[in-house]
């Protein structure tokens, strides 16, 4: 007997037009389009993008506009700038999705685990205690509490009290 998980909100990842050039270069250049596109924040330096897969609710992404895959070559004033984005976006989680913590993080290139390793992009993963479970570990599977499109209105009605 084989198990079967229903994910029908994957349905638009599978059939929706694929980006032929850098997604999130496509996300930077389509500023109309930010509601459809899971954007929070943008200025001259970065935007904030919810994450439409998330390892838990509420991750969200800092991505400098400049398409680059070397933290290195990033100029410092865009990386204290999204240094100081990553604070504040601490701060709104915590009110927004109640996290108890948060993960920061990048993946340098596909070594490092980058799924998009030719542009450089800060993950916000806010945590709950006891949020992962023997599903996770067994089955790969995660199960999330809350819709998507709730937690982006939610965060998004809030940032500007942080941002």
């Amino acid at each position: 007997m084989q198990d079967i998980l229903y994910a029908p909100w994957r349905d638009e990842y599978v059939c929706n037009d694929k980006v032929d050039a850098c997604v999130f270069c496509h996300i930077s250049n389509n500023e109309n389009d930010d509601a459809e596109l899971g954007v929070l924040y943008r200025d001259k330096h970065c935007f904030i993008v919810m994450n439409k897969y998330p390892y838990t609710p509420g991750h969200f992404m800092i991505i400098p506009h400049i398409h680059t895959d070397k933290l290195e070559d990033l100029d410092s004033e865009v990386w204290l700038h999204m240094s100081a984005l990553a604070q504040k976006g601490v701060a709104l989680l915590k009110e927004a999705v109640h996290a108890q913590g948060v993960n920061i993080g990048m993946n340098l290139g596909k070594a490092g685990g980058a799924g998009i390793a030719e542009h450089i992009h800060m993950h916000l993963v806010p945590r709950w205690e006891r949020d992962t479970n023997f599903t996770t570990s067994i089955a790969g599977v995660r199960i999330y509490s809350s819709d998507f499109e709730k937690i982006y209105k939610q965060i998004k009605s809030l940032l500007p009290k942080y941002i």
